[in-house]
């Protein structure tokens, strides 16, 4: 599945998107940030999928109004990502980020923090220029939300009690929340009535959650070569996801991941656990699960008008459940 001939209907916003983003590390160096610059160009200079912008953008088509604000709009929502990810990976001490070295590995910890922050701050200009007072609000909450998922992992590491709802709740401060502000704030720019402004939110919300639990899911099922990181690493790093919950739900008795968490450094303890959990019929109940997200995702947008933009909304779902990477 292509993912650009997804986004075609979008495809001269999401090019605009992506200028503005090449060019904010320039106009920091233009202003005399020049650290600031070089840092924002290592950061900003990143392929991606950018499908969180993309999903503002198709969102905002399905009425007339101004397409200045969506791209805005859409500029903010993916820093705001990029500034997750800068500080997920300074958290998580990791070295590569897409093949390239991370803020931390080339600058330390302290300096990754501030330009994390930096970025959540320039991500908020982008949203005020929209002068929409219910999207600045959504957006500020959204940063509450992702802070919020973030601290939630970050505290119940190596927590073998945890169960779905734990999950569900931390999935949607980290990942979800975004999907569906992204796809809320589009809509509202994109002058949609309520009825399909709270339509495209759940679009969001349900989308976000299958790209997490698909996410978790790949941590088992992908290779070290396609995902970039070990398999089962999610575990070794004490954060239990839905595959080990569903594990522990059909083998109430089975101890495996507990005995883990409480000698977390011992790792034939851990492979013990990965290889249980990677099990067919738990790996097949985690799909089960994803796709039902996935479809109630595609079910919200019967209400929208059909078009080319309602085609790429479903059709980004089933690419979202259908990716390997």
């Amino acid at each position: 599945m292509d993912i650009q001939q997804i986004y075609k209907p979008v495809e001269a916003d999401l090019l605009r998107v992506k200028e503005t983003l090449r060019k904010a590390g320039a106009a920091e160096g233009a202003s005399g940030h020049e650290h600031m610059a070089e840092m924002l160009e290592h950061v900003l200079d990143v392929g991606g999928k950018h499908v969180r912008p993309a999903i503002t953008l198709l969102a905002s088509k399905f009425h007339p109004h101004d397409d200045k604000l969506p791209v805005l709009m859409g500029t903010a929502v993916e820093l705001l990502h990029i500034a997750t990810l800068v500080h997920d990976d300074t958290i998580d001490k990791a070295e590569v980020r897409r093949g390239r070295p991370t803020v931390s590995s080339l600058w330390g910890k302290d300096v990754a923090l501030l330009v994390g922050d930096y970025i959540f701050a320039k991500s908020a200009t982008y949203v005020c220029d929209t002068q929409n007072v219910r999207v600045i609000r959504t957006f500020a909450e959204t940063i509450m939300e992702l802070s919020a998922g973030q601290l939630k992992e970050y505290m119940a590491a190596y927590d073998w009690q945890q169960t779905r709802d734990h999950y569900w709740k931390r999935i949607f401060g980290k990942t979800a929340s975004l999907f569906s502000t992204a796809a809320e704030t589009g809509a509202i720019l994109g002058d949609a009535p309520e009825n399909e402004v709270q339509a495209l939110k759940s679009y969001g919300y349900n989308l976000g959650m299958a790209f997490q639990v698909i996410d978790d899911i790949l941590d088992f099922e992908g290779s070290q070569t396609v995902v970039g990181k070990p398999v089962g690493n999610d575990l070794a790093q004490g954060t239990l996801t839905l595959p080990a919950i569903v594990f522990m739900e059909r083998h109430p008795k089975d101890e495996s991941i507990k005995a883990f968490f409480e000698d977390n450094g011992n790792q034939e303890k851990c492979q013990v656990a990965i290889d249980k959990i990677r099990e067919a019929s738990n790996m097949a109940e985690a799909h089960r699960i994803a796709n039902g997200l996935c479809d109630t995702a595609k079910n919200a947008l019967n209400i929208l008008p059909i078009s080319p933009a309602r085609k790429s909304l479903l059709t980004l779902a089933d690419y979202v459940c259908d990716r390997n990477l």
